[in-house]
């Protein structure tokens, strides 16, 4: 009985919302300056508007489909399936599903929007370059000297990981809500940095500037660069499952009321948020590299 009244009480609450904002733009003028005490009353009548709109909506679904009890679950790890005959985690199927998504994209910029390249870029020749471009400049900046291999590296694990994000969208678990994903990515940055460092000191200078400036130091340092990739590892997947984790309680909370909420949230913890996790994550990765280095 209650869902029926909220949901007659939303039809005048919409009719009054469309009405008073439809009466206020009727008396404005396209010269007139819009006073504030107009804006404000504008703006009242769409929250009304959609107030309305979202009371008869949650309670339209209601109605149709009923309540339902839910109950957040959650496990560390994540779900497995066989694939003939193999038992592979979820983690691994998605992340197949990202690099298949990435390198069809590759193949797709390189065989139309670079068959032909032009001496002078423009539209989606110019988006590219520029993105490559700008990565490739970050990375030298951060770490001197380093070639453009590293630059692929970056751009390659930075796509990596917004794609991963960007397939929560479906709500599926992201690859990097996985501490064995961010802890194999971690250690490719920890293979790395040792790697450039031997490159350019040698062995016996990378080992001398582990000693540095006393050999009292040494073993301080071997314990703080085998904690690199563990902290990194750490970082990535508790912020990525700590928003993911949100948005599900999020669900939870509303119930079937969750209509449009949790879209608004799902831009900043899918969209926004793991781009700052990408940047701190290839950021920490260049500043380790060049400390090996220097």
């Amino acid at each position: 009985m209650l869902n029926w009244i909220l949901l007659g009480v939303s039809v005048p609450l919409v009719a009054a919302g469309y009405l008073w904002r439809r009466n206020i733009k009727s008396k404005l003028s396209p010269d007139s300056t819009v006073s504030k005490a107009a804006k404000r009353s504008k703006l009242f009548a769409v929250v009304l508007l959609a107030a309305g709109a979202y009371l008869f909506l949650t309670r339209l679904l209601t109605l149709v489909f009923g309540t339902e009890e839910t109950t957040l679950e959650f496990s560390l790890w994540p779900e497995r399936v066989t694939v003939f005959g193999f038992s592979l985690s979820y983690t691994i199927i998605f992340t197949w599903i990202a690099m298949a998504v990435l390198i069809t994209a590759a193949l797709i910029i390189r065989f139309t929007v670079f068959k032909n390249p032009k001496d002078n870029p423009s539209g989606a020749q110019n988006v590219v370059e520029l993105i490559v471009e700008t990565v490739s400049n970050y990375t030298n900046a951060q770490a001197h000297g380093t070639g453009e291999f590293l630059c692929s590296y970056i751009l390659s694990i930075g796509s990596l990981l917004v794609m991963s994000a960007f397939l929560e969208l479906f709500r599926v678990r992201p690859p990097t809500a996985d501490i064995t994903m961010t802890f194999s990515l971690a250690l490719i940055t920890f293979i790395f940095i040792n790697v450039y460092g031997i490159k350019r000191k040698g062995i016996k200078g990378r080992i001398k500037s582990l000693a540095s400036p006393t050999p009292l130091v040494f073993p301080f340092r071997i314990v703080s660069d085998l904690a690199i990739p563990v902290s990194m590892a750490c970082r990535l997947f508790g912020n990525m499952l700590g928003g993911m984790i949100v948005i599900d309680l999020l669900y939870m909370a509303l119930g079937i009321n969750a209509v449009g909420i949790p879209s608004v949230f799902g831009l900043y913890f899918n969209a926004f948020h793991p781009l700052i996790q990408t940047f701190i994550f290839v950021t920490l990765t260049l500043t380790f590299i060049n400390e090996a280095i220097e």
